[in-house]
C-alpha cells in the first residue's frame, strides 16, 4: 500500500524544509515521489527536491485544492501507475485549504494507496498574527491537520511558543503537537508523531503495564483491622485501619486537624483547620498551554494515570524539586510510578523516573515535545496539573 503524507502550511511557514529533513532522515531506503504547486510561481522548491533525488511533479498554474482538482487527480494516478512510489509526499500551495486537498485526494480513488498523514507547519512566532488576518484559511490547515509541527519554536521564546500552543488547541485538540526545535530532533521522531507511533496515550497504557505487574492489589470488604505497607492501594469498607507510608487517607470527619508543609487534604467538612507552609489546597481550570489527557485504567479499579505533553522548560534541580512532592500522598494520590522527558533550560532535554524513594533526572536525546506520565492510586490530576505546569 502506497503512503500519502500531505503537508500543509502558511505560505513561508517551512513545509519545504520540513520534508527535506524527513527525507534526509526519516524516509531513508524509500522510494518517494513529491507532488507540488506554487501559487502562480515557479516551483522553485522542487530544486531542492530534485538536488535530493526525489522525482518531483509540479503544478504550477493554481492551487491543488481549487483550479487544479482534475489535474491533481490525473497526476496521482501518473505517479501512481509509472513510479510505483513507497510514499508519495503533497505539498500544495500554502494558501490552500488542507480539507480540500484530502478530498482531492480521495476522489482521485487509488486502489492501492491511502492517506497516511495529514500534518500542518506552523510558524510559532506569526501563528496569532496568521489566525487572525487570515482564519478560514489558516484553521483549516489547523482543524484538519493530525499533527502539527511548530517551525521556528528555537526562536519564539517559551511564553509565545505556549500561547501559539492555546491558540491551536482552541482549534484541534486531538492533533499532536511538534514543538521542538526542528534542528534539535531527529526526522524519525517528527515521522512518528505525525504517524501517531509514539503518543502520549500510548506511554501511559505502557507504564501503567509496568506497574501493574509489579504491584498485587487486594480489595478488602471486612471489618477487620488491617496494616498498610509503603505503596499499598488497598480499597476499605471498614472503619478501623492503620496507615503506613503514602497511603491515601480522605477525610469525612468534624474534627480539627493541622497541615503541615506541602499538605493538600480534601476536605468535606465545615470546620476550622490549620494550614502550613505550602498547602495545596489549589483550585484550577487547567493550563490552556498544556495537552491534558486523562486515562483511567480499572485493572482492579486501582490504578489511575496522569499525563500532559508540553513546551515548558525545567532546569533539574527545578525538576527534581517537584518530583521530591510526590510523596505526599494525600496532596497528589498514591503514586507509584512516574517518568518523562522534557526540555531543560539550556537547550538539553532531560528524561526522569521516579519511584517512591528514589530519582533519576539524567540529560537524553529529544522528543517531539515535552511529555509527563504518572501512575498511581487516587490520582488528584488538579494538584499534579498545578505542580507541573506554575
Amino acid at each position: 500500500m502506497v503512503k500519502i503524507d500531505i503537508f500543509s502550511g502558511f505560505l513561508g511557514a517551512g513545509k519545504t524544509t520540513l520534508i527535506k529533513k524527513l527525507i534526509k532522515e526519516a524516509y531513508a531506503g524509500e522510494k518517494l515521489m513529491l507532488i507540488e504547486n506554487e501559487f502562480g510561481e515557479i516551483g522553485v522548491d522542487g530544486g531542492f527536491m530534485q538536488e535530493a533525488g526525489i522525482t518531483v511533479n509540479e503544478l504550477n498554474s493554481g492551487c491543488i485544492c481549487c483550479s487544479l482538482v482534475g489535474d491533481f487527480a490525473k497526476a496521482l494516478k501518473q505517479v501512481d501507475e509509472q513510479y510505483h512510489p513507497d510514499r508519495i509526499l503533497i505539498e500544495p500551495s500554502g494558501v490552500g485549504k488542507l480539507s480540500d486537498v484530502a478530498k482531492a485526494v480521495e476522489r482521485a480513488n487509488l486502489a492501492d494507496a491511502k492517506i497516511n498523514s495529514m500534518t500542518t507547519v506552523v510558524d510559532a512566532n506569526k501563528c496569532k498574527m496568521y489566525m487572525k488576518n487570515f482564519g478560514e484559511f489558516f484553521n483549516d490547515q489547523i482543524e484538519s491537520a493530525a499533527c502539527i509541527v511548530f517551525s521556528h519554536a528555537d526562536v519564539a521564546s517559551e511564553d509565545k511558543l505556549a500561547a501559539a500552543v492555546q491558540l491551536v488547541r482552541a482549534h484541534n485538540d486531538k492533533a499532536t503537537i511538534v514543538t521542538t526545535a526542528l534542528k534539535d530532533i531527529d526526522g524519525k521522531e517528527i515521522l512518528r508523531a505525525m504517524e501517531h507511533t509514539s503518543t502520549l496515550a500510548d506511554e501511559l497504557a505502557k507504564l501503567a503495564a509496568e506497574v501493574k505487574g509489579e504491584h498485587c492489589h487486594h480489595h478488602h470488604d471486612d471489618d477487620d483491622e488491617h496494616e498498610h505497607d509503603g505503596h499499598c492501594c488497598h480499597h476499605h469498607d471498614d472503619d478501623e485501619h492503620e496507615h503506613g507510608e503514602h497511603c491515601c487517607h480522605h477525610h469525612d470527619d468534624d474534627d480539627e486537624h493541622e497541615h503541615g508543609e506541602h499538605c493538600c487534604h480534601h476536605h468535606d467538612d465545615d470546620d476550622e483547620h490549620e494550614h502550613g507552609e505550602h498547602c495545596c489546597h489549589h483550585h484550577h481550570d487547567g493550563d490552556d498551554d498544556e495537552h491534558e489527557h486523562h486515562h483511567h485504567h480499572h485493572a482492579d479499579e486501582v490504578f489511575t494515570s496522569w499525563g500532559i505533553e508540553t513546551s515548558k522548560k525545567f532546569s533539574a534541580d527545578e525538576l527534581k524539586e517537584k518530583l521530591s512532592h510526590l510523596p505526599d500522598a494525600v496532596c497528589y494520590g498514591t503514586v507509584l510510578r512516574a517518568k518523562g522527558i522534557v526540555e531543560g533550560q539550556n537547550g538539553e532535554w532531560l528524561h526522569f523516573d521516579y519511584v517512591p524513594g528514589e530519582t533519576d533526572v539524567r540529560t537524553g536525546s529529544p522528543l517531539y515535545t515535552g511529555r509527563l506520565c504518572v501512575i498511581g492510586s487516587k490520582l488528584d490530576e488538579e494538584e499534579l496539573n498545578a505542580l507541573f505546569t506554575e
